[in-house]
């Protein structure tokens, strides 16, 4: 059950990192060109940040899990928090931060807005996409709340979720019960402690390399 929950979480994260990457970097490249170029920049900006002050509620965003016809499925755990606004927000400061003298002489030489942001602002912009990326993944593998509200099945939970419910009930269907010396050392900070540690492994790992 452990590792299949870690495969879930694992598979999570590079969905949603990937997804999330991809439209954050669309979202704030449209939203960091001048407005000459973009005349209904400033409405969409604020479109996005009203969604970090207010919130429609669990209730609306699990109707519209389940109406969307992913509930109880790994795209449950992705899609609803595809589009983060602080992240895009990071990005576009860091965006609006390059020259445009680098998208104007892109345009007169004949790109597209989709090569100007793939072979030019993206190279450049490394730095923040692995902040945006470290801030993603961290958010995928941490969350465990989704999972109990978007996942019915335990075996599709994903780790957090998996080792919320460890934690909280130790299961004493796979525990020795004639073996008394091994009861007395299974307590709930010893189940707690092993299960936290194994799961801050990979995300010890990742930050290194970004």
């Amino acid at each position: 059950s452990f590792f299949t929950a870690f495969r879930v979480s694992v598979l999570r994260v590079v969905l949603g990192a990937g997804i999330s990457l991809f439209v954050t970097v669309l979202a704030a490249y449209s939203l960091s060109q001048p407005d000459e170029r973009f005349h209904a920049r400033r409405v969409y900006s604020w479109l996005f940040i009203v969604t970090m002050i207010f919130s429609g509620g669990l209730i609306p965003l699990f109707i519209v899990v389940k109406m969307m016809g992913i509930y109880n499925s790994i795209w449950a755990l992705v899609f609803p928090s595809a589009v983060q606004v602080f992240n895009i927000i990071l990005m576009l400061n860091f965006f609006r931060g390059l020259p445009y003298a680098l998208t104007e002489s892109a345009l007169i030489d004949g790109a597209n807005h989709f090569i100007i942001m793939s072979r030019i602002y993206m190279p450049v912009s490394k730095p923040s996409l692995a902040t945006v990326g470290l801030f993603t993944i961290v958010f995928h593998w941490n969350s465990w709340f989704d999972g109990m509200v978007f996942i019915n099945k335990p075996a599709q939970y994903p780790l957090q979720t998996y080792l919320r419910n460890v934690i909280q009930s130790v299961d004493a269907s796979s525990l020795d019960l004639n073996n008394i010396e091994l009861m007395r050392l299974i307590s709930q900070r010893t189940l707690t402690a092993a299960q936290i540690f194994i799961a801050i492994v990979p995300i010890l790992l990742i930050y290194p390399l970004l």
